[in-house]
Parts: C-alpha cells; structure tokens; sequence
C-alpha cells in the first residue's frame, strides 16, 4: 500500500471568490478533491485493517498508520485553510458577533488539531 499523501502545500484549495452572503462553504470549489482524496483514505485504512487481519509486521503496520495521519491532516488543512479564507473572511468583513463566533471556532478547531 503506497499512498502518497498530500501535504498542506501540495493540496491547494480553490481561490474562488464567494461573496459573504454565500450558501454554501469555502470547500465547495474543491469538493470532488476532498472527496476522492477521503475515498483513497478509506482505502488506506481497510488496508491497515487487512494487514492486521494477516498478522503483518508490526512496524509495516505503523508505517502505513503514519501515512494514514498524514492524509488526514492534510485534508484537515485544506478545510482549515478553506474557512479561514472562505467563512471567517466572510464573517469579518460584516463584522459584529457573527465575526467573534467564526474566529472563535477557527481558534477551536486549531487547538483540536495541534493536541
């Protein structure tokens, strides 16, 4: 199993502009790369299970367990880089309690991803 993952600057989202009153979220341009990079992380992990299963080396094992966090941290940046340009932009130029909320779960959400 030899996924190459894509990292935080090899995943560029899209630079579309959205106006503030928008729908939809920031990821939207890049909906079908997120999704075919979350199908090809699916596949990693029933990969990592299979190997289980087999009773395959312990350390083949971890190797792919690492690639599978890197995966997924990438695409976690790519969100997050996403709202940030897309939702809280948004949100700070109309300004007021909706600018505090979005800047506020911005900072959550990169707390959660740093532990």
């Amino acid at each position: 199993m030899t996924d190459t993952a894509i990292g935080p600057v090899d995943f560029v989202p899209g630079s579309a502009g959205v106006p503030s009153e928008h729908s939809h979220h920031g990821y939207i341009s890049d909906k079908g790369k997120y999704l075919n990079r979350l199908k090809r992380i699916e596949g990693q992990a029933r990969g990592i299970h299979k190997m289980v299963e087999d009773e395959k080396y312990c350390i083949d094992i971890l190797t792919q367990i690492s690639a599978l966090t890197s995966a997924l941290e990438a695409v976690a940046l790519g969100l997050l880089d996403d709202h940030l340009r897309h939702c809280v932009v948004d949100a700070a130029q109309a300004g007021g309690e909706e600018a505090e909320i979005k800047l506020r779960e911005a900072s959550e959400a990169i707390a959660r991803l740093v532990r």
